[in-house]
């Protein structure tokens, strides 16, 4: 069966900020930021290193993107995004995001994932973060929907039961643990089962996690060794368990004149396309202008592959069961699966438009997401 929709993206906001119409106004700043500083097709494919021949259509769906979804997932930050602040003012910050989620859960302006990141469950924070996560689940109520808890810097198992145990008792039925301390990496298959069945995500911390390893600040980067091997335990553990890998945040943020700008688009850009990759199809945002890089990055890296996999499967689907070869490139029913898996996740964020599927693909948008590959397979073998 297929996974479901996994976003591109996570973008974490202080929830001192968060107001119910939070992703109109991270699309205004987003669309500002193209039109300030890069105003054509050619300009914004230079800046993020996109091919040239690629260059109009990723710009037309970058820029219909921004008008229609900005921001595909949000969090409401009350760790690092938030700070240290005083009991009353968080207790004030969690009952404004609680309303704000409310308002904007019922005049349907939240994204289509949405949640909070608490801080950690370690003993010196513990208190204030269960008290957070309390004010802010019991004065909601009803859930907006794909509402999902984060939990940061774990360090125990204790800290994922703990959570676990408070999301049960409210009725939430996702959570996400931040992978950013060797600890955590270490007793993964452990934290799975600690999260009850609640887990839907697992979140790389690139920055913490280097930070920990005792590497020098100037070293700490997305592409640092350290954090390909990291990434390649949490796929290891995670693989088949239907638990979505998120890679984490470019800290270089696009802002100030052109030429920042276009700097913070080019390294958001290749950290984007080393997560792509890797096999980490999501990862965070910290400044509605990287939804730009974003978006450009992650659309270019599927465009860029579309006629040949356009081939491939259809070929592979004439042939049904059997394995194939297109041009030097062998098919079985595993890469087969790959390629479905390709498909769904360039329409689901808009890389490729519905109206295409069909002439692309072979299938039909509901043939792609009711079944898997096998199952495609056997309905046409038996047509055949």
């Amino acid at each position: 069966m297929n996974s479901p929709r996994q976003p591109v993206h996570v973008l974490y906001g202080g929830a001192h900020l968060f107001k119910s119409d939070v992703i109109r106004r991270m699309g205004e700043l987003a669309r500002r930021s193209v039109a300030e500083h890069a105003p054509d097709a050619q300009t914004l494919a230079s800046a993020c290193g996109i091919s040239p021949t690629l260059a109009e259509l990723v710009y037309a769906r970058v820029t219909e993107k921004l008008s229609r979804e900005p921001v595909e997932n949000l969090r409401i930050d009350f760790e690092d995004g938030y700070g240290i602040r005083s009991d009353q003012e968080e207790d004030a910050a969690a009952h404004s995001a609680a309303q704000q989620l409310a308002k904007g859960r019922d005049e349907g302006t939240l994204p289509a994932f949405v949640g909070i990141r608490i801080k950690p469950l370690a003993e010196e924070s513990r208190a204030r973060s269960l008290r957070t996560l309390r004010i802010v689940l019991g004065e909601l109520g009803r859930l907006p929907e794909n509402f999902t808890v984060t939990l940061a810097k774990i360090t125990g198992l204790d800290q994922v039961r703990m959570c676990a145990e408070v999301l049960q008792e409210f009725g939430v039925p996702r959570m996400e643990l931040m992978i950013e301390t060797p600890q955590s990496v270490v007793l993964l298959p452990k934290l799975i089962e600690e999260a009850r069945g609640l887990l839907a995500g697992a979140h790389f911390g690139a920055y913490d996690y280097t930070a920990s390893l005792g590497i020098a600040a100037p070293h700490q980067d997305m592409l640092h060794p350290a954090c390909d091997f990291a990434r390649n335990v949490m796929q290891f553990h995670l693989a088949g368990t239907g638990v979505q890998l998120s890679d984490g945040a470019t800290n270089i943020l696009p802002i100030g004149g052109r030429e920042a700008v276009h700097r913070g688009w080019r390294i958001h850009c290749a950290h984007i396309r080393h997560s792509l990759e890797s096999g980490f199809y999501q990862s965070w945002d910290l400044h509605p202008a990287q939804h730009v890089s974003r978006y450009a990055a992650v659309y270019a890296f599927f465009l860029e592959g579309l006629e040949a996999s356009s081939e491939r499967l259809k070929n592979f689907i004439d042939r049904a069961a059997q394995a194939t070869r297109v041009g030097g490139v062998f098919d079985d029913a595993a890469t087969g699966q790959g390629l479905l898996n390709y498909f769904l996740r360039a329409i689901d964020c808009g890389a490729i438009p519905e109206s295409e599927v069909v002439s692309l693909t072979g299938l039909s948008v509901d043939e792609l997401r009711s079944a898997s590959f096998a199952k495609i397979l056997q309905g046409r073998s038996t047509h055949a």
